[in-house]
């Protein structure tokens, strides 16, 4: 008996020490902060989703991309948004996201019709969950519960910004790293690279793949090549690389499990959505498979991968501030 009354408090203090080093920060977030203090957040998020999505059908891409670049760096904390002052270094002119992290004005708009419902309540960075899940849904994408109550950082870290964020000129081996140093797996990176299945992409971050690819003389020879030469037409060799296509050439505006089926016949745009297909030997071809085969197991994979990315180290309870303007911290 003694043996299994100390085997059974080794379990529970094991699960104790797993919630402690794990739970903490996460089970401050939950789907009911704002229930008592801005009950229509989440409807105020769509309304203001759809009415920019009739000017301009990327701009859920856009949203989800700004919360991903915000959690990978800091955590969720809206450092992405803060604009340049005296005393920050934004993150919107770091590699990753300079002239290309859009968006900004939706989430503004968003934050003006807030603070006219709900004034102080809703931080920025529950914005841009909100506005992520929202973005995926009116694409046709899952749905998913929202957890909520993080607060807006003090700071931004553009250097975080540059070193931290996955680059699509990555070998997968660095991405997968940079995905594990905030705790997200092999399944977390392929269900949320899967949110290339809408949205654009300029030039300049797939032309490597297009006439020299990592120095070889020729263009990487796991693009297929009758996308490879429309893509070299509309991106010569010594353009501007300002053109933009399709991140998903067959259903560029919807959220579905095409961007897995595309991997399949060598038509995903970027290097780093390619490798998850072609780099041989990788676990991440299995994944890939399993979604370009059943849509259901994407959606319920990626809305729990972005659960999941939503819970890196979020500010709560006295951490951060709610910021009243996304662009700066409260009194500058």
């Amino acid at each position: 008996m003694a043996v299994t009354c100390d085997g059974f408090s080794i379990i529970i203090l094991t699960t104790l020490l797993l919630s402690s080093l794990y739970g903490t920060s996460n089970a401050q977030l939950n789907a009911t902060f704002y229930s008592g203090t801005c009950p229509n957040a989440s409807a105020i998020v769509r309304t203001t989703i759809q009415q920019a999505l009739q000017s301009d059908s990327r701009i859920g891409a856009s949203l989800i991309r700004l919360h991903f670049h915000d959690c990978f760096v800091n955590g969720c904390d809206a450092s992405i948004l803060l604009d340049d002052s005296g005393s920050i270094q934004s993150e919107k002119n770091a590699g990753p996201n300079a002239n290309s992290a859009r968006g900004f004005n939706v989430v503004d708009n968003i934050k003006t019709a807030l603070e006219n419902a709900c004034p102080g309540v809703v931080s920025c960075s529950d914005v841009l969950a909100l506005a992520s899940e929202a973005s995926v849904s009116l694409a046709g994408g899952p749905s998913w519960t929202v957890l909520l109550g993080r607060r807006d950082s003090l700071t931004a870290n553009q250097a975080g910004a540059n070193s931290s964020i996955p680059s699509p000129v990555e070998s997968l081996s660095n991405i997968t790293s940079k995905f594990s140093a905030v705790g997200l797996n092999t399944n977390d990176l392929v269900a949320l690279s899967g949110a290339h299945t809408f949205g654009r992409a300029r030039c300049g971050v797939f032309s490597n793949r297009l006439f020299n690819f990592t120095g070889s003389g020729s263009p990487d020879p796991t693009l297929n090549t009758t996308l490879l030469s429309s893509l070299q037409q509309l991106c010569p060799q010594n353009g501007t690389g300002s053109g933009i296509t399709n991140l998903d050439l067959s259903t560029p505006d919807a959220f579905d499990n095409n961007y897995f089926t595309n991997l399949q016949s060598n038509n995903g745009l970027l290097q780093s959505d390619q490798e998850l297909f072609s780099t041989t030997g990788s676990a991440t071809i299995a994944i890939v498979t399993s979604f370009a085969s059943n849509q259901t197991l994407f959606f319920q994979a990626f809305a729990q991968s972005m659960i999941s990315m939503g819970n890196i180290s979020p500010l709560t309870g006295s951490s951060g501030e709610i910021r009243l303007d996304c662009k700066k911290v409260n009194g500058s």
